[in-house]
């Protein structure tokens, strides 16, 4: 695309006349300073125009606070303050009394030595009724021994093993029907 000239008689870069006026009164304060000098050090004499006046370092609030007085007569009775002097100096001795107590004598006996290791224990190792192997006999569970009254579970095939897989449910009907037989347990 070629560019195209700005007309001559544009008003591009001139400002409307509601910003002229903003101008005009702000023209005296617009200094030379370049936008990285306003914008590091801001516009003086916005705020105000006496630019060597110091800061005011009491608020509205401070100035208008007045501490209360005392009534100047005595609030509370000499017994109270005796008897608060007197539960102070007891919770405070008893406190200290707590933190400088003698620690109590280690004992450095473990639970081992305490409960296992005592004079006369014999330990005897349980002789096997029956002969068991942990790789092929079926684990004996809460569940393996109640499977009967377990609802919603398919019927199992074998009592030794009710939680092997069954094809039984996913077996069509026509292809069961025709079995004679309860499939073998493998």
């Amino acid at each position: 695309m070629a560019e195209q000239p700005a007309a001559v008689g544009s008003n591009v870069g001139k400002p409307t006349l509601r910003n002229r006026v903003e101008e005009g009164a702000v023209a005296d304060h617009d200094t030379e300073d370049t936008n990285a000098q306003k914008q590091r050090h801001g516009l003086k004499g916005i705020l105000t125009t006496d630019l060597e006046s110091k800061m005011e370092s009491v608020t509205t609030h401070n100035a208008a606070y007045v501490a209360p007085k005392s009534p100047g007569v005595r609030i509370r009775g000499t017994r109270g303050e005796l008897l608060e002097k007197h539960i102070a100096q007891m919770i405070s001795e008893k406190i200290r009394a707590d933190l400088n107590s003698p620690t109590p004598k280690t004992d450095y006996c473990s639970t081992t030595r305490k409960d296992f290791c005592v004079e006369g224990f014999v330990p005897l190792k349980p002789e096997t009724t029956q002969v068991h192997d942990y790789k092929t006999h079926q684990a004996i569970t809460f569940w393996s021994e109640n499977y009967q009254q377990i609802q919603g579970v398919t019927a199992a095939q074998s009592s030794r093993a009710p939680f092997r897989k069954s094809a039984l449910f996913s077996t069509p009907i026509s292809e069961r029907l025709d079995e004679t037989d309860l499939p073998p347990d493998s």
